[in-house]
């Protein structure tokens, strides 16, 4: 998948500046696709020179101006394209895995810091996404939600993070417990 499709999808939303994409990608859209704000930056100038977005510039007083990025017509059709599309297998590719796999004749202490470490990450992004499901619900059930919301797309895809994390908690939890017990062993 492309950069160009989740910017996109998040343009869905309504006009955006290229820093509220970036913290908007931040927010909701990471749970699945990762993106630096340059990057971000470096696709909507491609997307707009392609029309597929277009740019309206907004003066600001004691700030500099920004651009408003909106979808077009031709970004609606590259975007139902896009979905009518077969997806590609997704495929993981995780360095902490790599070194998980080596620990036995690696570092095993410094394997379980950044399984650690990954665990505390995966906890805080999962309270993140707990603030934007709160957020989104706004009050309401989410048999609620899902029936009459606008657009269920971004719940959708913010279960599928808070399902990865949750797995990823679950799955650091074993793996420590595993790795400490087996350290106390070879002591």
């Amino acid at each position: 998948m492309a950069l160009r499709n989740a910017v996109l999808a998040a343009l869905l939303e309504g006009e955006a500046s290229g820093y509220d994409l970036a913290k908007g990608f931040d927010a909701s859209v990471a749970n699945f696709w990762m993106a630096t704000p340059q990057q971000l930056y470096r696709e909507l100038e491609r997307m707009e020179s392609e029309g597929l977005v277009e740019a309206r510039l907004v003066h600001q007083e004691r700030r500099p101006n920004k651009r408003l990025f909106s979808l077009t017509d031709a970004g609606c059709a590259a975007l139902y394209s896009f979905t009518a599309e077969p997806p590609r297998p997704s495929a993981i590719r995780d360095e902490l895995l790599v070194k998980v796999q080596a620990v036995d004749a690696g570092d095993a202490e410094a394997v379980r810091g950044a399984v650690a470490e990954r665990l505390e990450w995966a906890r805080a992004k999962l309270a993140r996404y707990e603030r934007l499901r709160d957020r989104l619900l706004d009050g309401r059930t989410e048999d609620e939600y899902l029936a009459l919301a606008e657009r269920v797309g971004p719940y959708l895809t913010l279960m599928r993070g808070r399902a990865f994390e949750e797995e990823n908690i679950r799955w650091a939890e074993r793996t420590l417990a595993i790795l400490d017990r087996r350290a106390a062993v070879t002591k």
